[in-house]
């Protein structure tokens, strides 16, 4: 699970639009705790910067030149540091979304998101957390359910049986949306102890994200 560096969060934008990652920048720019490390204007520049930046977050446009943003964003999560993903795109009916949330990406906003909202979502994404609004997280369920085999509930049950009755409830509290604060205070548990928890859950359901978890919630029955 990625953790909140205590150096500034570097940031890459990756995005065809000029205009737009100029905008970007300029955000970023006035925000004493981000760094913008580098800019790119299709996926495979995205992933060369990043292998030598190193950047916490990604601000990831989908479609693009050369190598689209999906594709971008599964071979960043395959570095050995790897970068949170914030997709950066329209939600109705781009499957590439639910894809690229599938793959391992953090969350996504749309072109349009205001820029203080797109600043806390950096911030909450290089603390671990996931970018997604419950109705969006219901639509990307509900997508990612129709391509899932018949025997999901049992296979899913089957993967929540490793937890510990701790670990599991936990699990339920992400599956229905809450950020670690909110866990934290169900669960009467410290936010760290939280933050725990989800990166066990992480190794122990084989999952890169709080969406994916939440999957495998959903198709468990439990929330």
């Amino acid at each position: 699970m990625k953790s909140a560096p205590s150096r500034p969060i570097r940031v890459l934008i990756v995005d065809d639009d000029a205009l737009v990652r100029s905008a970007l920048g300029l955000m970023l720019g006035g925000q004493g705790d981000l760094v913008l490390v580098g800019e790119a204007g299709n996926g495979a520049e995205g992933l060369a910067i990043a292998e030598r930046e190193r950047p916490d977050v990604v601000l990831m446009d989908i479609r693009m030149p050369v190598m689209n943003g999906l594709d971008a964003t599964k071979a960043m999560l395959l570095l050995p540091r790897a970068p949170s993903v914030i997709v950066m795109t329209t939600f109705n009916g781009d499957d590439y979304v639910v894809e690229a949330v599938a793959a391992g990406a953090d969350g996504f906003l749309v072109k349009d998101t205001p820029a203080p909202d797109i600043i806390q979502a950096i911030r909450k994404v290089a603390d671990g957390e996931a970018m997604l609004s419950p109705s969006v997280t219901r639509a990307v369920l509900e997508q990612m359910r129709q391509s899932q085999v018949p025997d999901r509930a049992a296979q899913a049950e089957g993967r929540l049986a490793i937890l510990t009755r701790r670990e599991r409830e936990v699990a339920i509290c992400v599956g229905r949306g809450l950020s670690n604060a909110d866990i934290a205070a169900e669960l009467y548990l410290s936010v760290p102890t939280v933050k725990a928890h989800v990166s066990r859950l992480f190794d122990k359901l084989d999952t890169s994200n709080r969406v994916q978890i939440a999957m495998v919630v959903h198709d468990a029955g439990l929330v």
